[in-house]
């Protein structure tokens, strides 16, 4: 059971809004997703857990249509009239000079930058990880706003990485279309593994 009597824990219809009852969107409305309203889901999950407070996401928003027809060439077939239909296309991509910030965001360590984060090979590894952890929380931020999301994972990284991310520093993580559905824009529930195939105990 979830929660306590002296713990406060979602209740069900939160818990539903967040997962149960979610789904990834293929078609949105044509209702427009404000900087605001972006700036509020981010302004929330934030706060979720990396290592060292590390926050290597990078966010870049979509919304002219010149910036699609510059991305949609490197999307897979199938990803590409969604992606263009959609009222906000995010390309969500991490920063591997993200350490620089570490001072800042983890002074219980100064010196953590240098410590674990001097060499560039480790710092791209950390910045996948803790970056697709940072990635997971704004999708569950997107439903927390009443919205939908369609990440897509889909695409020619190479070109979207030349096309977007040219100094070498940044890598396209995932690419997110988000947006209020449509009533047909959302496919039956799809199969989940149980518990007992994931869990184990020794």
């Amino acid at each position: 059971m979830i929660g306590t009597d002296t713990r406060p824990a979602l209740d069900p219809a939160a818990q539903n809004l967040l997962f149960r009852q979610a789904h990834t969107a293929h078609a949105f409305t044509d209702e427009p997703v404000p900087d605001e309203t972006v700036e509020e889901i981010y302004d929330l999950v934030k706060y979720g857990p990396t290592a060292f407070n590390q926050q290597p996401l990078r966010v870049l928003l979509l919304r002219s249509p010149e910036s699609r027809e510059r991305l949609l060439p490197h999307l897979s077939r199938g990803n590409r009239d969604k992606t263009e239909r959609a009222p906000l296309v995010a390309v969500l991509a991490v920063d591997h000079e993200f350490h620089r910030e570490l001072p800042e965001q983890f002074p219980a360590l100064p010196g953590a930058k240098d410590l674990f984060y001097g060499d560039r090979e480790v710092r791209e590894r950390s910045a996948a990880v803790n970056g697709a952890l940072q990635a997971a929380y704004f999708i569950v931020g997107i439903r927390a706003a009443g919205l939908a999301a369609g990440p897509m994972t889909g695409f020619d990284a190479a070109g979207v990485n030349a096309e977007f991310f040219a100094d070498g520093e940044h890598s396209v993580l995932a690419v997110v279309n988000i947006g209020r559905p449509k009533a047909d824009g959302l496919r039956p529930r799809g199969p989940r593994l149980e518990y007992h195939q994931v869990f184990s105990s020794i």
